[in-house]
């Protein structure tokens, strides 16, 4: 089955690990500067962040997927780096987990989810040099 992206050795399928929507937010800063007689001037002084939101869930009970959802958590607190990539060539860069959340319904007896709605929250990551080789290397060295 095709991985439409991954987030490093996470791969989003269709069914075991999906997806159903991806958030990206970018800002920027801008600093006004004081002119006599006229409006004020601004001045770009950078870029604040570069965000990104994966939504999704998983079907446990039929297909699976909350091993992956453990690991992207496991990654999260260990502070991993991981490159964001699309099947169709979109290299996004590399980012950190910020955060994880699950919305679980529909339990068995036992306790497991049939439903686990989840949302992933990204960081652009800029600690070092970024290149598109080394973000390939990750996924498959």
């Amino acid at each position: 089955m095709p991985i439409p992206m991954a987030l490093g050795p996470f791969g989003f399928e269709s069914l075991r690990f999906g997806y159903n929507g991806l958030g990206r937010d970018l800002s920027t800063r801008w600093a006004d500067i004081q002119t006599v007689g006229g409006l004020d001037r601004l001045q770009w002084t950078g870029g604040e962040a570069d965000t990104v939101t994966v939504d999704g869930v998983v079907f446990p009970e039929e297909f699976g997927g909350l091993a992956s959802l453990a690991g992207v958590r496991a990654a999260a607190l260990a502070g991993q780096v991981l490159p964001l990539v699309t099947l169709g060539g979109n290299v996004f860069g590399l980012y950190v987990i910020e955060g994880v959340s699950e919305d679980q319904s529909f339990h068995t007896a036992s306790g497991l989810p049939r439903k686990d709605a989840f949302r992933i929250y990204l960081k652009r990551y800029t600690g070092t040099g970024f290149a598109p080789l080394s973000i390939v290397q990750a996924l498959f060295g």
